[in-house]
């Protein structure tokens, strides 16, 4: 995706694209990449790993990713929700 593609990408695709991500850079098991799954707990994602998936969200949507918006991120569906949100943004 980049800055001039349409913003109504559902929460699916978002999802499909996190998943991608978490699978390719850091060999998880795309069965263990679901909305409830919690990224330090469960995904075993350490803060580096977060700033380098920052990174492919930024990326994937074309859009300039503030780190604030993803402190409070600590599940799957809270990273969908985050990147929802930044799409919408202008």
């Amino acid at each position: 995706m980049t800055a001039d593609t349409p913003t109504d990408i559902s929460r699916d695709d978002i999802l499909e694209q996190v998943r991608r991500i978490l699978v390719e850079l850091f060999e998880i098991d795309a069965d263990e990449v679901h909305l409830d799954a919690r990224l330090y707990e469960d995904l075993d994602i350490d803060s580096i790993d977060a700033v380098d998936m920052v990174v492919e969200l930024k990326r994937f949507t074309g859009r300039r990713v503030n780190p604030e918006d993803f402190k409070a991120v600590r599940t799957l569906d809270d990273v969908v929700t985050a990147v929802e949100r930044l799409l919408q943004a202008e």
